[in-house]
């Protein structure tokens, strides 16, 4: 398993991490096969959104002896009335809520207190000056979360939120197809059939934005929904018309921007294993790039995806490396100091290149890579 930098947070989670969907199967009795398995696998790392009474009886009895094992990545706002979830902002149901949550899992503190939820622009703003964020300051001075997070769907809510300093961790929803769609506040329109009805090109710039923009800031992205719901691994249900693997999905999440662990459900230990399988993985069988090209009516031409088959360069420069960095600092409209530095320590930069075109022939998105190149030069200096 390979150990990822939860942005500045000083925490190293697994990259591969776990969704609480599965602890749900077989009345919570699946959830120790499950917690199991990840510690085998080693993951480190588990979501925990549902404020379902038995989830959380039965995973504390999971984690019983070996709590310090994991980090654990709660939600506030997230409870439990009248016998199902509900979405809370009221301060006292958060608060039961929270202190339900650490008697069930046998524990004084989790790592991550994410806000639950937060997918309006009107929502954040209550969120953040009102009763809910002085509460999870309060936890966190206190010890009993160690830092702040929040989940969203929406990339304009996420950039304020990230840009406001107040949260540490975010939790968003990371994948090809969702990445094409323009923020909104109905979370529905990210799969509706008519998202998808017309010809989409390129990414969503305030998407691209906000993963660079989470790099720059050092707010750790934690990866929901990578396979859409199951969406895309199935053809006749992906708004792509084709079908990736959980591998291809997992990579495409993992080489963006910001991103420090991806949180895939699962339902089974086997599902929770093919999850796993990423890190044995070939580059080829990890290649989303072939799929992503061969998309209808998608189209990523002239957009770097970081996908890695522009290499291998003659002149040994990291192109995908060089050409996230080039983007960081075209995002930021200035040099950050750490994407200097980290430029810096390339073995081999933009200014070795040959313009030979080699890398150019092996995009499957027609970048044009010696231009990047040229570029990077211009920035960063020879």
């Amino acid at each position: 398993m390979i150990y990822r930098a939860l942005g500045n947070t000083g925490l190293q989670v697994s990259e591969i991490g776990l969704g609480c969907e599965g602890f749900t199967e077989q009345e919570g009795m699946g959830t120790y096969a499950l917690v199991d398995a990840a510690a085998d696998a080693g993951i480190n790392y588990f979501d925990l959104y549902s404020p379902d009474p038995n989830l959380r009886l039965h995973l504390g009895k999971a984690l019983a002896g070996r709590r310090d094992q994991f980090i654990i990545q709660a939600h506030l706002c997230s409870v439990w009335k009248d016998g199902q979830y509900k979405r809370t902002r009221i301060l006292e149901e958060v608060q039961a809520g929270f202190e339900d949550l650490l008697h069930q899992l046998h524990t004084d503190h989790v790592e991550i207190g994410m806000i639950h939820y937060v997918d309006s622009l009107k929502d954040w703003q209550a969120v953040a000056e009102g009763p809910v964020m002085r509460y999870a300051q309060q936890l966190k001075q206190e010890g009993r979360i160690g830092y702040i997070g929040l989940s969203s769907h929406n990339p304009q809510v996420a950039i304020q939120a990230v840009e406001s300093g107040l949260i540490e961790v975010l939790m968003f929803s990371v994948n090809p197809c969702y990445d094409l769609q323009p923020g909104d506040e109905d979370l529905e329109k990210l799969w509706a059939d008519e998202s998808y009805a017309q010809p989409l090109v390129n990414m969503d710039p305030q998407r691209e934005a906000l993963y660079e923009l989470c790099q720059r800031r050092g707010v750790g992205i934690t990866v929901m929904k990578p396979f859409g719901g199951g969406d895309l691994l199935d053809e006749k249900l992906s708004p792509a018309g084709k079908a990736l693997t959980p591998v291809q999905c997992l990579h495409y999440a993992l080489t963006r921007p910001g991103v420090a662990t991806v949180l895939p459900g699962a339902h089974s230990v086997e599902e929770l294993r093919q999850s796993v399988a990423y890190e044995t993985a070939s580059a080829a069988e990890r290649d989303y790039a072939s799929a992503l090209a061969s998309f209808p009516k998608i189209s990523w031409k002239g957009h770097c995806m970081y996908c890695g088959h522009c290499a291998p360069c003659p002149m040994g420069i990291d192109i995908a490396t060089v050409t996230k960095f080039l983007n960081l600092v075209k995002a930021q409209g200035e040099m950050p100091e750490t994407v200097r530095e980290h430029y810096a320590v390339l073995e081999h930069t933009a200014s070795e290149c040959i313009r030979c075109h080699a890398c150019e022939n092996r995009c499957p998105f027609d970048v044009e890579v010696t231009e990047n190149m040229r570029q990077a030069v211009n920035v960063f200096g020879k």
